[in-house]
């Protein structure tokens, strides 16, 4: 149903008798509204630039290694990126970010990096959102000793010292033949899946409160007196009226699993060593940054502008969501 907009906007109508021109007001839907509020964020609207450009850098990351600098993030070529004491080359016009102490092109590890970490984190958010909207919409609706069963477990797993628990999950089926009888292995679907399971609890707490105060309105009642099973309010009815909440937790969540899936890369324990991360690139700068501190440097500055830009389109989303934000044209 549409929701009706407080800003007044002038139509061509007819003056009255009077002389003074009539206003009226004009009916917009709740996306129109939103909508409306978000463009006028200009933050929000630089930090989806930004998203969309390190997007397209991770997808085109193999076009441009191998149609632009020509080599891939794992060639070495010590003779063109090593000085003649064997440091790394800092940037120049054959390698933009200069190189490793490895002698790879730190510029395609970069871009190889963004799809390493953007993967992780959409993943592992993907998963997170799945398992907190299922569990959160389940106790909320049902409440009683359901409720009481998933709110302990939210409240255990919140307890539970996550990064050891990570570290501790990745290091044991991050070598071998993996976790459950080789059905975890190591790779980038195990670090999404230790990240989605540890996420979930935030924003199963987030749907639960919203579909508490939700499961007694009218509507809810109306399709119970219509015969609606529950399954058919809770996905047709209740979950629609929380996506907003949803959606702006999603986009605050994302960010916080790019850090995560850095410090586990930091830390040795993330993804493979053949596949260029922004948390291990940032590792193994720490021992060179005396004499290369661009190895620091662009996996940084691309890791801190990712992060960046999500959160301001969460905040932007937060505030267009919130009609109690809305400011006048």
């Amino acid at each position: 149903m549409a929701q009706v907009s407080t800003e007044p906007a002038l139509t061509g109508a007819p003056a009255p008798a009077g002389g003074e021109p009539s206003a009226s007001i004009v009916g917009r839907s709740p996306w129109q509204i939103f909508w409306r509020r978000f463009r006028r964020d200009r933050f929000a609207l630089a930090g989806i630039v930004v998203v969309l450009l390190m997007v397209a850098l991770a997808l085109l990351a193999p076009v441009i290694a191998s149609e632009v600098v020509h080599h891939g993030p794992n060639d070495v070529d010590q003779r063109a990126t090593l000085d003649e004491y064997g440091l790394p080359k800092g940037p120049n016009a054959q390698y933009w970010f200069g190189a490793d102490d490895a002698g790879r092109d730190l510029f395609v590890r970069v871009l190889y990096g963004a799809r390493t970490s953007l993967f992780v984190a959409v993943f592992a958010t993907g998963i997170a959102v799945t398992i907190g909207v299922v569990l959160g919409l389940t106790a909320g609706f049902y409440r009683g000793r359901i409720d009481t069963v998933i709110s302990r477990a939210i409240d255990v797993v919140l307890s539970l010292p996550v990064l050891l628990l990570a570290l501790g999950l990745a290091a044991a089926c991050g070598t071998g033949p993996g976790c459950l009888g080789g059905l975890v292995k190591p790779g980038l679907l195990l670090v999404s899946y230790i990240i989605g399971l540890f996420s979930w609890p935030y924003i199963a707490r987030i749907v639960r409160g919203q579909v508490l105060s939700l499961r007694e309105k009218e509507f809810v009642e109306a399709a119970r007196a219509m015969g609606a099973s529950d399954l058919r309010i809770m996905w047709k009815e209740v979950l629609p009226n929380v996506l907003a909440p949803i959606i702006v937790y999603t986009t605050l969540i994302i960010p916080n699993n790019v850090l995560f899936e850095a410090a586990l890369s930091f830390l040795g324990v993330g993804v493979p060593l053949t596949t260029p991360s922004w948390g291990r690139m940032l590792s193994e700068a720490a021992k060179t940054f005396t004499y290369a501190p661009w190895m620091m440097l662009f996996p940084g500055l691309f890791l801190f502008l990712t992060t960046l830009a999500f959160n301001l389109v969460g905040d932007g989303l937060r505030d267009a969501f919130d009609p109690r934000t809305a400011v006048a044209p």
